[in-house]
């Protein structure tokens, strides 16, 4: 094959000068060797335990896990799965909550052979139905917070084990199970466009051959402390647990739907991450918590994806991070992996609005297509392709979709390609711009979403004619994209929108409920008859028209509330009956209005509140509850201090005193 894709793989001398410094202090890196992928996970993971026995492995708010104890946690539990399931190489659902026994069930799944599937177990219950059925998973791994509902999810056939009740006397020795490079790790089920997720096939090789490439970009060593924040649901939670655990390296994970954003810096700070990584959307939530006044002396990579980096995010990064810090770019997608990646730093020359993605990675080619397939030049956009012998084995019982994603190569050779559905153009390094997706498939807060699913989904509800689903930036100043849902009702009245969103969360996972649902007479459409998406109008600011009628607000505490509600929510303004989630509010928006909570009435309230109290009015009574415990603590230090200096009889006159004012009291 002629032309860009036979470019040589040797990095500019700029960007192979910033990554020749982008080292651990400590000097510890050792290079993951091309061999050391032809191995299973489990075999690769066993000799790091073998090197660093006794140093972190996992780190969490409950405890912590060296690497011995969660060697010896995995075994237990890779011996539990058998005696359950027997030696058939078959997928294992698990349904978990990010924690140390949860990463160690995921490597005891890959010890004994099998595939995990790992559901969130804040999905609705239909969707998670349907992964487990799709699936056809014999065994559902979960523990006692969700052993009675992973029962009741069990079909006939279905077994479940509970980990926090596997028996301590199993053995702790390494299994032994004979696992081949080419065997299926595990199934990662994406939006779907026809209206159903769909299974994502990894296998062993491929994982250890995109640790290798990460790794030795990124010069990952047995002395980075690595966050995991996302769910373990998500391909980038893979990355970052592999990436981890076979350097050595430590893994501290952070719950941000339960624990906010809030208290992250802090955590960053305390625990001295290395390296920290976060979709585009939760860096920027993140940025807005920051005073200016942290340091954080210690992080050396902040890795953003999932969504289009702007030069404003490496501005963010310049004013908030350390002259040793880098940040780093990257294109990544199920199928393929880590396909590129760019490290920037501060003398990084400003080029465009988005940051590149950078420089294909070793044995990953990338070529961009026009609509015949037919490979582009230098500065044209096109379809980006990846060829790779390192490409996902299809989908999940699906040969069709694996047959119209995965294509052979034009000229006979063995590789095949991949179509990713981004549009790209290579500049004449071999740098890559991305620029958008081509397909109704977007990036919301970090997710890939097919709009199809949530159309289906919309389509399904009994007062829906109608319904298209497309994506308006949070507002005009915001870079941050938000779901916007247009419905043309049956009859008249419209349906209820709380009603709605409500129908619309039993079967979709938080991040796939639009913000705004725009109702129309009717969808504009093309001279040929398609909807015309880009006649679609704007949703406004305009408070939707909820249930609940509006009453506003009557206090200081509610005024400032409401405002930083609609700030937020990009309303013109708020009622104080008005549920958060029903004007389009979502988890990482409850972050952003706690954060703001916090600074505003300089109190700390956790993340849940929002979601037990959601109305102004209730997280009102929330603030004025916590002010007047502070206040009344600081009235009793006060009477304290004052009762030291007397003597017992004028500290008798004065408690009766302090006492006698109701006012006070």
């Amino acid at each position: 094959m002629n032309g860009p894709s036979k470019l040589s793989t040797k990095l500019p001398p700029d960007q192979e000068a910033i990554r020749a410094k982008c080292i651990h202090p400590s000097g510890t890196f050792i290079e993951f060797k091309k061999e050391d992928v032809e191995q299973s996970i489990s075999d690769c993971f066993e000799k790091i335990v073998g090197k660093y026995p006794d140093r972190i492995a996992v780190k969490t708010k409950n405890g912590t896990l060296t690497y011995k104890a969660l060697n010896q946690t995995a075994n237990r539990i890779a011996r539990a799965i058998l005696e359950q399931s027997g030696d058939k190489e078959e997928p294992v659902v698990l349904l978990l909550e990010n924690d140390a026994r949860a990463l160690a069930t995921v490597l005891g799944v890959l010890k004994a052979g099998k595939m995990y599937l790992v559901l969130d177990p804040s999905f609705p219950d239909e969707r998670i139905t349907f992964m487990l059925n799709d699936a056809q998973a014999n065994l559902i791994v979960t523990n006692s917070k969700n052993f009675s509902w992973a029962a009741t999810l069990a079909s006939v056939k279905q077994k479940t084990l509970n980990i926090d009740a596997v028996d301590l006397n199993l053995s702790e020795e390494n299994v032994g199970v004979p696992i081949l490079p080419n065997a299926f790790a595990y199934i990662r089920y994406t939006s779907g466009s026809v209206g159903q997720p769909k299974g994502v096939l990894e296998n062993h090789r491929n994982m250890l051959h995109n640790v290798m490439n990460v790794t030795n970009a990124l010069h990952i060593c047995a002395d980075d402390r690595a966050t995991l924040l996302g769910s373990l649901s998500t391909g980038q939670a893979a990355t970052d647990l592999y990436a981890a655990l076979l350097n050595g390296a430590a893994l501290y994970l952070w719950n941000t739907k339960q624990d906010g954003l809030a208290g992250l810096a802090k955590w960053l700070i305390e625990e001295e991450i290395t390296y920290y990584r976060a979709s585009v959307t939760a860096f920027r939530s993140f940025i807005d918590t920051l005073s200016g006044e942290e340091r954080f002396p210690r992080l050396r990579i902040v890795r953003l994806g999932s969504e289009a980096v702007l030069w404003k995010d490496v501005e963010s990064y310049k004013k908030y991070f350390s002259q040793d810090c880098v940040m780093v770019n990257a294109l990544s997608l199920g199928e393929a992996r880590t396909v590129c990646l760019n490290v920037v730093n501060r003398e990084t020359p400003r080029s465009g609005n988005n940051v590149p993605v950078g420089y294909a990675l070793a044995n990953k080619q990338v070529l961009i297509l026009d609509d015949a397939g037919k490979q582009l030049g230098f500065n044209e956009i096109g379809e980006i392709a990846v060829t790779s012998d390192y490409l996902s084995p299809g989908y999940w019982r699906r040969p069709d979709l694996t047959q119209a994603k995965f294509l052979p190569e034009p000229d006979g050779g063995d590789m095949r390609i991949c179509l990713t559905g981004d549009l790209g153009r290579m500049m004449p390094d071999g740098c890559i711009e991305h620029m958008g997706r081509k397909d109704f498939q977007i990036k919301v807060r970090g997710y890939s979403v097919e709009v199809g699913e949530i159309e289906a989904t919309l389509l399904a509800q009994r007062n829906v004619k109608e319904a298209v689903v497309s994506t308006r930036k949070a507002t005009v100043e915001a870079d941050n994209e938000r779901l916007v849902a247009y419905i043309v009702p049956r009859e008249k009245p419209p349906p209820s929108i709380s009603v709605l969103r409500r129908a619309l969360r039993e079967k979709l996972p938080d991040y796939m409920v639009p913000s705004d649902l725009v109702f129309l007479d009717a969808l504009p459409l093309t001279p040929n008859g398609k909807v015309d998406r880009r006649s679609l109008p704007d949703p406004g600011k305009s408070r939707p028209d909820l249930d609940t009628q509006f009453v506003a607000p009557r206090t200081s505490v509610e005024k400032k509330l409401a405002q930083i509600w609609a700030e937020v929510l990009s309303l013109d303004q708020v009622g104080i009956h008005d549920n958060f989630f029903d004007l389009g509010g979502h988890s990482l928006a409850a972050t952003r209005v706690v954060s703001q909570v916090m600074k505003q009435f300089q109190l700390e309230i956790p993340l849940q509140s929002l979601f037990q109290s959601p109305t102004v009015a209730k997280i009102a009574a929330v603030i004025m509850e916590h002010q007047t415990k502070k206040l009344g603590e600081k009235d009793l230090e006060r009477i304290l201090a004052e009762l030291e200096s007397m003597s017992e009889e004028e500290a008798q006159k004065s408690i009766a005193k302090e006492f006698a004012d109701p006012r006070k009291h």
